[in-house]
């Protein structure tokens, strides 16, 4: 009976408050796991990671041209909405992606070292996010081709980028528990971020939406707000109430489920490995 008592005081302890909370006071530890991603990821190379810059350089010249040209859309307002648009897209795809298999790829230690589940959320959050920082380089570039400046607004991509990461992490959390349990969900959200990609305004401007459109098609589209909100304040723009409010309800909503699922599955997710 006492085992008994302690395996529940244990499961109570360890639950889904425990585990963020412990996580995040160790963080040095997803930080240095996600560093030593990136580095030897390029170990060899002299480039290192910014060959995924100059492969998103290469992307953003090419679709900024082509679609710039099918729409008709002056370049120098075009390409640097499809810069930031493209090297946003491409950080939450990849957040998106390898949540997925945020616990499937960590099941050796998982299943060998008591590390709190959340460390591997931002194991892959800190990894992309260095990632995001190499492509970032590229905006300033595009602004000094066309000879554009930023203003003091630009810093709300701060807090907007803080409300971005607070939605990609819930999301990459519940998406590694789901996913562990059932493997099959993996091409089935990877499908559904390509076609997100094409319904949300990344290669298109939202003024590019026929009248007859309606504008459900934006306000109902989560990652429409979410690249809003950090994509908006670069380029000068004002981040409406509707994109704040929409982002700050997906974040609150989605970390209650993300966490009642921890909470219920946490015991778990080493025997689905």
């Amino acid at each position: 009976m006492n085992n008994i008592k302690i395996a529940k005081n244990e499961v109570r302890y360890h639950g889904a408050v425990w585990d963020i909370a412990e996580a995040l006071s160790n963080f040095r530890l997803a930080a240095l796991l996600g560093w030593q991603d990136v580095a030897q990821r390029y170990r060899r190379s002299r480039v290192g990671a910014f060959w995924l810059t100059i492969n998103m350089g290469v992307l953003i010249g090419a679709l900024g041209l082509v679609f710039g040209t099918i729409f008709n859309s002056p370049m120098n307002e075009f390409l640097p909405f499809i810069c930031v648009g493209l090297i946003f897209w491409g950080y939450y795809t990849q957040i998106v992606s390898e949540g997925c298999a945020g616990f499937i790829s960590n099941s050796e230690i998982i299943l060998q070292l008591d590390i709190p589940f959340f460390t591997y959320i931002l194991r892959v959050w800190y990894r992309n996010s260095v990632i995001l920082l190499h492509n970032l380089v590229i905006f300033p570039i595009v602004l000094l081709i066309f000879w554009k400046s930023i203003g003091v607004s630009a810093l709300l991509v701060i807090p907007g980028f803080a409300l971005v990461t607070l939605n990609m992490t819930w999301i990459a959390l519940i998406l590694a528990i789901l996913c562990t349990r059932y493997r099959d969900l993996i091409q089935i959200v990877q499908n559904i971020m390509q076609v997100m990609l094409y319904v949300t305004p990344i290669m298109w401007m939202p003024n590019h939406l026929p009248q007859s459109a309606s504008r459900g098609m934006l306000d109902f589209n989560p990652f429409f707000h979410l690249i809003s909100v950090v994509r908006n304040p670069l380029l000068g723009e004002a981040v409406t109430a509707t994109n704040w409010a929409a982002a700050i309800g997906i974040a609150v909503i989605g970390w209650t489920i993300a966490l009642l699922l921890l909470n219920k599955y946490r015991a778990r997710i080493a025997y689905w490995l």
